[in-house]
């Protein structure tokens, strides 16, 4: 398995799960849990996207198509890479 997203929160991770799913990516979302941990970890940073290795370039391809400005209906809101 491969990292292919930083989240910044749950949201944002399961919609490009969601979108990698609907073009027959397998994908998971990891760290969904310790985003609120408490004590010495950040409260941010632990939120990714995982798909298998093979997977990995079109997955961030499909991302990448996301974040595209000319793509206004697949964009991710601009505060997020």
């Amino acid at each position: 398995m491969t990292p292919v997203f930083d989240a910044l929160n749950s949201l944002e991770a399961h919609l490009v799960k969601i979108r990698l799913i609907g073009e027959g990516i397998e994908a998971q979302v990891g760290g969904d849990y310790l985003q609120g941990a408490m004590g010495e970890l950040p409260a941010l940073g632990f939120l990714k996207v995982w798909v298998e290795d093979r997977d990995a370039p079109r997955a961030k391809a499909i991302i990448a198509r996301m974040n595209d400005p000319a793509d206004n209906d697949e964009r991710l809101p601009p505060e997020f890479p």
